[in-house]
């Protein structure tokens, strides 16, 4: 079933309004099953599809009164369809018509992310084609390491986001099954049949067993790869962060005409965008334990799974979607300094292929302690007297009778260090 939404509304699912239309598409679906199997005349089917409706707002004046949502809305239905009302809702629990329809609205909302996950893909794979070659450091404990590309780098970010969309097709395949089976589960007043046709006529599967409720791990299955995948977003915006630090300004967040980075020092760019989505994420991912709170109810059910529900499920689908966005609007617009990169790759003096010379030596049969022992020595002048790790080597009088100045200078040459850089694109991307 497609989605009657556009990636602008994901909040119009989440709106009251469309909440109960949902809950008339379960009910209706009900009525109509009814009248195939002949528990209730095809005419009042007919009067009640013809007049069924409800207003919100006198649903929140009759819950003033009964405290209780669904019967509210039951009661605004019966206002506007008659007599024939006494048909809808014929053998239903209220758990019944909510976490039916709640599979119809988080079957929408994920239809949704997958769109904008598949944006953000696309932007990936795009801008890491474009940075393939873009050589930049890589880092380890926030330390210099040794050469990698920035294209590598977005490659990694489009892997994960890749997998993060399958993770949201399988949460969208758990959560699109409903129930129709009464107060415990046991179809006490229905016949199992009457849930099947009722699902099939919205597309859901029937769950193969539930109590009063859809059991909550599906909920909880959502709700965690929500916040997986808000968590590979600020794993994003971390990393823009640091580059776009002073000190490494390797990239940077889009600095519109006219914005303002602070009220008191009109010189600073700030990495709002970022440091935004990072701080969202932490909000995605307590509500996913508060999902797996509501897996464990008391007996056949309680509702403090409910009032929790009414907060998480749609923040955390509206939070996702949004972020989501602008990730995909951080990456697209993001500045890239390949010159402050190259820069920053040489700011330790030659001392990242300091791994390359290690294993050089040892095919030369030096013992590794002893090939360690030789490059570490030259390693820690660099960083003690910032002297060319490279010059060091080359007049080293144990390395030198071992390694060719030829040898020595290939050992710096980054096309080494990069030669499988396009094997690793065919792995992700496809030749």
């Amino acid at each position: 079933m497609i989605p009657r939404y556009t990636l602008a509304q994901m909040g119009a699912i989440w709106t009251e309004e469309n909440r109960f239309r949902k809950w008339l598409d379960v009910e209706l679906a009900v009525c109509e099953v009814h009248a195939q199997m002949g528990t209730i005349p095809e005419s009042a089917l007919s009067i009640i599809k013809q007049k069924a409706n409800f207003d919100v707002k006198r649903i929140a004046e009759i819950e003033e009164i009964t405290k209780h949502d669904v019967i509210a809305f039951t009661t605004s239905l019966a206002e506007f369809v008659g007599p024939e009302s006494r048909y809808i809702h014929f053998g239903l629990t209220s758990s019944d018509v909510v976490d039916t329809a709640n599979a119809l609205l988080l079957r929408d909302a994920l239809d949704l992310i997958i769109s904008q996950a598949t944006k953000l893909s696309n932007t990936l794979r795009k801008r890491a084609l474009e940075f393939k070659n873009t050589v930049m450091i890589g880092r380890t404990h926030g330390i210099h390491a040794e050469p990698t590309t920035f294209g590598l780098v977005l490659a990694l970010y489009y892997a994960e986001n890749e997998r993060n969309i399958l993770r949201l097709e399988r949460a969208k395949e758990a959560i699109s099954v409903g129930k129709i089976s009464g107060a415990v589960g046991t179809f006490a007043h229905l016949d199992p049949e009457v849930e099947e046709k009722v699902c099939q006529i919205l597309g859901l599967k029937a769950a193969p067993v539930s109590t009063q409720v859809i059991q909550r791990d599906r909920y909880a299955e959502v709700l965690s790869t929500l916040a997986i995948i808000t968590a590979s977003l600020e794993k994003i915006a971390l990393e823009i962060r640091h580059l776009q630090r002073t000190e490494v300004r390797e990239a940077q967040e889009h600095f519109g005409s006219g914005q303002k980075g602070s009220s008191a020092m009109p010189h600073k760019r700030n990495p709002i965008v970022s440091e935004q989505i990072c701080g969202l994420s932490r909000i995605v991912r307590a509500n996913a334990q508060a999902a797996f709170e509501n897996i464990a109810l008391w007996h056949e059910r309680d509702i403090s799974h409910s009032s929790v529900e009414r907060i998480i499920l749609a923040d955390s689908c509206i939070l996702t979607d949004y972020l989501l966005d602008k990730t995909n609007k951080l990456i697209n617009k993001l500045i890239v300094y390949p010159e402050q990169m190259k820069k920053n790759l040489e700011l330790m003096h030659g001392v990242i292929f300091s791994g390359q010379l290690l294993l050089e030596l040892a095919k030369r049969g030096v013992t590794r302690e002893d090939a360690y022992r030789m490059v570490q020595n030259n390693a820690m002048r660099v960083w003690d007297e910032k002297v060319n790790f490279k010059d060091l080597i080359l007049v080293d009088p144990e390395i030198s009778k071992l390694m060719s100045p030829k040898e020595i200078e290939d050992v710096f040459d980054l096309k080494v260090q990069l030669r499988n850089i396009e094997k690793i694109f065919n792995r992700v991307f496809g030749k």
